[in-house]
């Protein structure tokens, strides 16, 4: 055995350190090879995703949609594959996931062709929310607010007519809520506490289905209180407008048993506010 002289040695490190460096270049190459090798044609990537949202398998679906994003990201698939995947979220009833995805798709493509129903299945995802009048109403007042600026920025879409349609739903939604907690304090005397509630439905959602009753309960309240001419001006309101209708036929048995008659009141607050809503 000859011992290694200094020079030979430090000639042998080098060797092996090159050897190593060489062998670490080939396996990074053979990862990216392997990676390129994996690489699915766009094509074939994107029909994979809509065959699965085709059959109901949503989440795969989704998954393929956002794997054609990440290998294709400057493919013209990639920008459809957002919403489509933001889609497959909504019909999986994960609203979460789809106002998050759709959110990116408008961030990143505000003059896209398909923005407008971005916007729009945007607001179904919250609308698709909407709970009992006896809950909380949050996701009702994001879905009014998202369905108004579906028709407000695109005015001549074709879902800004369903948008207007789910707006009046949704406020009439919303003014059923108020009716639900007016009739509990006025049930529970709170006389005050339920004028604010009806009059806030007259005010802000005179266009809906709940306003007859809100009229006749003020009726109710302001009988209550002693506040005689406010309630007969509330019942000739409610009589000229809804003449034929349950609320005002209660309102004036009501007033009629103590002498009174619906009449118009002028300076009352229930004619002020009529006069500006007409």
């Amino acid at each position: 055995m000859y011992a290694l002289t200094g020079s030979l040695r430090s000639r042998l490190f080098r060797a092996s350190t090159l050897a190593i460096a060489l062998l670490a270049v080939g396996a990074c190459s053979s990862n990216d090879e392997s990676q390129f090798i994996d690489e699915t044609p766009v094509e074939v990537l994107y029909n994979r995703a809509a065959s699965q949202l085709r059959v109901g398998n949503n989440e795969e679906a989704a998954k393929l949609f956002d794997e054609v994003e990440r290998q294709h990201p400057y493919s013209v698939w990639a920008t459809k594959a957002q919403l489509m995947a933001a889609y497959a979220h909504y019909e999986e009833n994960q609203y979460d996931e789809a106002i998050i995805a759709l959110d990116r798709f408008i961030e990143l493509h505000p003059g896209n062709r398909d923005t407008d129903y971005a916007f729009y299945l945007k607001a179904l995802s919250y609308y698709e929310q909407i709970s009992d009048v006896e809950r909380d109403q949050a996701n009702t007042e994001e879905a009014l607010r998202a369905l108004t600026e579906v028709v407000r920025r695109f005015p001549d879409s074709k879902y800004a007519k369903d948008a207007q349609l789910k707006i009046d739903l949704a406020q009439d939604h919303l003014a059923g809520k108020h009716m639900t907690i007016g009739r509990y304090y006025l049930n529970s005397g709170n006389y005050l506490a339920a004028i604010n509630r009806f009059r806030l439905v007259i005010a802000s959602y005179q266009f809906t289905t709940h306003v007859p009753e809100a009229l006749h309960r003020l009726v109710e309240a302001y009988m209550a209180l002693g506040l005689t001419e406010e309630a007969q001006a509330t019942a000739s309101v409610l009589g000229f407008n809804y003449p034929g209708d349950r609320w005002y036929q209660d309102s004036y048995a009501l007033l009629t048993g103590e002498q009174l008659e619906p009449e118009e009141k002028e300076g009352s607050w229930i004619s002020e506010v009529w006069d500006s809503v007409l």
